[in-house]
């Protein structure tokens, strides 16, 4: 994400692939066309008020119009293996996807985490027990360092296990189906370990 407000040149590219005048865009609006001559010229930006309204004139919604790209799911059928994680910094949500998006939470656009290979202090060791896979880390789990979730992905879905500082780090899931585990680190990142 730029750290600009909203670009000019995003306003237009918009604009000009949904076949719109300045005037048609500023209609629908209910702003002048040398308004949006402005914006799309770098010499003005739209209230904040008409963010909303903006993003729905030009078809896209207020995260794309912010961040300065279009976000297009290349995963239709909704792949499971390409699922991405988020974790926002500030208040710990853990947020999922199976294809491309802007996640955005607590004011921050939040950047798919890319998981590594599992090193020596974050091991992820699988044992089956009966129909399901316990899934261990000998982790630390204070409150400044801790495995902040557990996930298996499975053909069908995505299970989530949330785990907090001063618990252990593991977690059970039906062995049916399971393909990837990963284990997020607060502060080392995102690990998998291949099924």
């Amino acid at each position: 994400m730029t750290n600009q407000y909203v670009t000019g040149a995003m306003i237009k590219r918009l604009r000009e692939k949904r076949h719109l005048t300045q005037a048609e865009l500023a209609e629908k609006i209910c702003v002048t066309d040398k308004a949006v001559s402005k914006w799309e010229t770098g010499r003005g930006l739209p209230d904040i008020s008409l963010l909303e309204v903006l993003a729905k004139a030009l078809g896209v919604s207020v995260i794309e119009l912010l961040s300065g790209e279009n976000i297009t799911n290349k995963n239709k059928v909704a792949k499971m293996s390409r699922a991405s994680f988020y974790v926002c910094p500030v208040c710990g949500n853990v947020i999922q996807s199976t294809g491309e998006a802007v996640i955005s939470c607590c004011g921050i656009t939040l950047p798919p985490l890319e998981a590594e290979p599992a090193d020596s202090s974050h091991q992820v060791n699988v044992d089956r027990v009966e129909d399901e896979y316990f899934v261990t880390l000998s982790h630390e789990m204070t409150k400044s360092h801790y495995i902040s979730f557990i996930a298996a992905i499975r053909d069908d879905g995505i299970e989530i296990k949330k785990l907090y500082p001063e618990q252990e780090a593991q977690a059970r899931f039906k062995i049916s189906g399971v393909k990837k585990i990963y284990a997020y680190c607060n502060r080392h990142g995102l690990f998998d370990y291949e099924r």
